[in-house]
């Protein structure tokens, strides 16, 4: 059974450094690590997309240990963690929240729904009904719930962890591209390697490891983190890499639909929190290059003479980053 790690590490935003940064990065990742085994990238970019307040779809089969990612980051972070099954009837304030009478007061009284948490985890998105998914997408996007002309501010930090099941089509509503535009990254969990599927299996047969692990991190920390990695410093080089990429994935042939300004935006916000987790304050090409996937993959969509032929948007992606080159040097940041 996983030990639980509890090492509290506290700090003020004034006094965090990129040392520092870098420290609790570390300690977050290798105590999720404690139960999700051998998806150390996975979980790093998890970690990536709630420091750079970001959100994550993922389109797995179900029992990869999604629901343990999303209990791992937020005990990890002291954080509030709520998870939603998705389904046709579900209605819009089964998530935000609805407005009900007070039959003492005799008042409408708004009760919030589980978005008012840190990390949710929204299964089957795809189940939902559009409306519910714009409810859903729109609050992610806003960060705030209105209801009854007042606006209701979100908890931060604030994550939600999406699943789409790849195999089982039937009876849902697939995201539209806008929608898809909105999640920062596309990621998958996938089988375990034999030797970690092995260990898992040990470790969660009596009870589940994630019932004893414990917060490593409090949300103030992570609140300071965020705040820091956005002000990470961007060479005028790199930022145009960045931009080139993007409108690079507009014009290749094979491409119908290309990376949106969004796109650009996350790419900066993604790969300066990459650059404080290696402990530097300044970002390279390569911070923009391993992000380049998972923020891009499931914004392009091709052609479908193109996908006739079997291009994919892997293929298209490898001919965008082969065509646009990497700067040599850079001026200081902004």
């Amino acid at each position: 059974m996983a030990v639980a790690t509890t090492r509290p590490v506290r700090s003020s935003r004034n006094q965090l450094t990129t040392e520092r940064f870098k420290k609790q990065f570390d300690l977050i990742a290798e105590n999720v690590e404690t139960v999700i085994k051998g998806k150390s990238d996975v979980v790093r970019l998890a970690l990536v997309a709630i420091l750079c307040e970001g959100h994550i779809l993922f389109e797995d089969v179900p029992g990869t240990g999604k629901s343990m990612l999303a209990r791992a980051l937020g005990q990890s972070m002291e954080a509030l963690t709520t998870r939603v099954q998705c389904t046709p009837d579900m209605l819009p304030g089964d998530i935000t929240g609805s407005s009900i009478l007070d039959q003492k007061r005799g008042q409408f009284e708004f009760r919030p729904g589980p978005i008012f948490t840190n990390v949710l985890l929204a299964d089957e998105i795809n189940r939902a009904t559009p409306k519910t998914q714009s409810a859903l997408l729109e609050a992610m996007a806003e960060r705030r719930v209105s209801a009854d002309g007042t606006t209701y501010d979100l908890p931060r930090p604030f994550l939600v962890l999406a699943t789409q099941n790849p195999v089982e089509q039937a009876g849902t509503f697939p995201l539209p591209e806008a929608q898809l535009d909105r999640f920062l990254f596309k990621l998958s969990m996938g089988y375990m390697a034999r030797e970690h599927e092995f260990e898992v299996m040990f470790d969660n047969s009596v009870q589940l490891s994630i019932e004893d692990l414990g917060s490593v991190v409090s949300t103030v920390d992570v609140q300071a983190m965020i705040n820091y990695a956005a002000t990470l410093s961007v060479a005028p080089e790199v930022g145009y890499y960045i931009v080139d990429l993007v409108q690079a994935s507009r014009t290749d042939p094979a491409v119908a639909m290309g990376g949106s300004p969004r796109a650009s935006i996350s790419l900066l916000r993604a790969a300066r929190v990459l650059a404080a987790s290696d402990g530097r304050d300044d970002v390279y090409p390569d911070d923009v290059r391993t992000v380049l996937r998972p923020v891009m993959a499931h914004r392009l969509v091709l052609h479908p003479d193109a996908m006739l032929r079997g291009d994919t948007v892997e293929a298209a992606l490898e001919r965008i980053t082969g065509a646009v080159k990497p700067p040599l040097s850079a001026r200081n940041g902004r």
